[in-house]
Parts: structure tokens; C-alpha cells; sequence
């Protein structure tokens, strides 16, 4: 198996969500990729309903929803101190079972959460070049 760089997918529709990616984007050396720029090796590597939530894909895993996030804040330069903490916590059933509640429970708010950080995704920022570019014709 070929080594490909560690990546993060996410909803890139969604403000909320786009605001994690550029964090990560900043924070990691993970490369970013939203479900509209989904290549077919990517695609064939998440579950069949990947759209329900983030993925941080590498060539041994796949992190889904909040192991995604867990795994991705880890990397981070702001978070690597906390690896042995979550290294241990992943030991136990029930922390699993908490983060993908507390994943969920944020997930299902993002409309709410994006009022408090947010950013343009990426679609939108596509759509409006195509808009601004076809007003000025």
C-alpha cells in the first residue's frame, strides 16, 4: 500500500464545519478535502454514509464523526500534549460512547453552533465567483 497524506473530510456546505477544517488546515499537517472535492479512491475509502459526518482517513483507519475530531485535535499544535490523555481515555468503552454522543449532540446544532464561529464554506465561496463573475459579463 502506497503512503497518501493523512486527510481530513468534512461537509463543505456547512459554515460550521469549514470553520474546524481551516482550524485543523492551520494547526496540522492533515490535508483538507470537502465532500464536494471527493476523489473516487477517497470516496471508496468512507462509509457508505459518509455525508453524516467528518472523517480523518489515513492509509491503516478511518476516524468517523467524533473519533475524527478527537484524532484530528490530537494532531494539532495546540492539543499535542493531550495525546497521552486520549491515548488512554480510547482504553475505555465509555469514553467512546461519550465522545460520539457529545459529537452528535454538537452535530445535530451546527445551524446554532455556526452563529458563534463559522466561516463562508468553500461551495458558497464557489457559488459567489460564479455569481460575481457572471454579473460582470
Amino acid at each position: 500500500m502506497s503512503h497518501t497524506q493523512d486527510t481530513f473530510v468534512f461537509d463543505d456546505d456547512c459554515g460550521f464545519c469549514t470553520w474546524w477544517a481551516e482550524f485543523f488546515d492551520e494547526r496540522t499537517d492533515l490535508r483538507i478535502v470537502g465532500f464536494s472535492d471527493l476523489t473516487p479512491e477517497l470516496r471508496e475509502r468512507l462509509p457508505e454514509n459518509y455525508e453524516a459526518c467528518s472523517h480523518l482517513v489515513t492509509d491503516e483507519w478511518v476516524y468517523s464523526c467524533g473519533a475524527s475530531i478527537e484524532e484530528a485535535f490530537v494532531r494539532s499544535d495546540v492539543a499535542k500534549p493531550l495525546r497521552d490523555g486520549v491515548l488512554f481515555l480510547r482504553n475505555f468503552e465509555d469514553y467512546g460512547r461519550l465522545r460520539e454522543w457529545g459529537y452528535r449532540s454538537v452535530a445535530d446544532h451546527r445551524a446554532q453552533w455556526g452563529q458563534v464561529v463559522s466561516k463562508t464554506p468553500p461551495v458558497r465561496r464557489d457559488r459567489e465567483d460564479d455569481d460575481s463573475s457572471s454579473s460582470d459579463r
